[in-house]
């Protein structure tokens, strides 16, 4: 019997391929709002670099991203909107896929008596949206998004939340895995027994390893050799 209880999965770049859906999202918002202004005080400001902020910051929670760029709570909210329905617009045209081997992963996990857990940083919509775009409405346990939890990534309160939820007793036997550095901080402070970076999405081996984990992997479909 496996040691592991529950493993928790992103989905954008972890479990979901969108061909860089996530980045036109972003660029659509921001020709819907206006591109942010750094203060001129401000020279470390997101907003001198706005689309390598957005990359080093994916998995966050998308409102927290805008939030950082506008510092404007009624911009960041206009721009998170508009980001959510242009990604949407992809899903729905069927501009999304899943990762090689991905539900299959969460098949043999489950299979093996493991709890599944989606986790994102799109809002309960886009989260669901992609969820029956691919038909995965029976594939997890749970899939939450930031809403559902308090705080998004970094922050571990998604992963915590589905260790309530789905009644996990220790969270040292929950493992983690995502495409970002935001992912492996998440788990890491959650405290989780794994917690995996894996090479199918937005961060590259680099941004991977300058995070805490406890594994690198090519791909979500090699989880179920760690935890089973």
């Amino acid at each position: 019997m496996s040691d592991f209880e529950m493993v928790a999965l992103d989905m954008a770049g972890t479990t979901v391929t969108d061909d860089g859906a996530v980045e036109r999202a972003f660029e659509a918002a921001i020709e819907a709002v206006g591109p942010p202004v750094p203060p001129p005080e401000n020279l470390h400001h997101p907003a001198r670099d706005a689309f390598g902020y957005v990359r080093r910051t994916m998995g966050v929670s998308k409102i927290e991203v805008f939030t950082g760029l506008y510092g404007d709570p009624a911009k960041a909210e206009a721009a998170n909107l508009a980001f959510e329905a242009a990604y949407q617009r992809s899903v729905v045209q069927g501009g999304i896929a899943p990762i090689a081997g991905a539900a299959e992963a969460v098949a043999a996990c489950r299979a093996g008596g493991i709890r599944v857990c989606l986790t994102t940083g799109f809002s309960a919509a886009t989260r669901d949206a992609i969820i029956e775009c691919l038909g995965w409405e029976q594939l997890a346990d749970l899939a939450l998004s930031p809403a559902d939890a308090g705080r998004g990534r970094p922050w571990p309160d998604m992963i915590l939340m589905a260790v309530i939820r789905l009644g996990i007793g220790d969270v040292r036997s929950v493992a983690v895995a995502g495409d970002t550095a935001s992912d492996l901080w998440a788990g890491s402070r959650a405290g989780a027994g794994i917690v995996a970076g894996v090479l199918t999405g937005a961060h590259g081996r680099a941004e991977l390893e300058a995070a805490p984990h406890t594994h690198i992997l090519e791909s979500v479909r090699n989880l179920p050799v760690l935890v089973l």
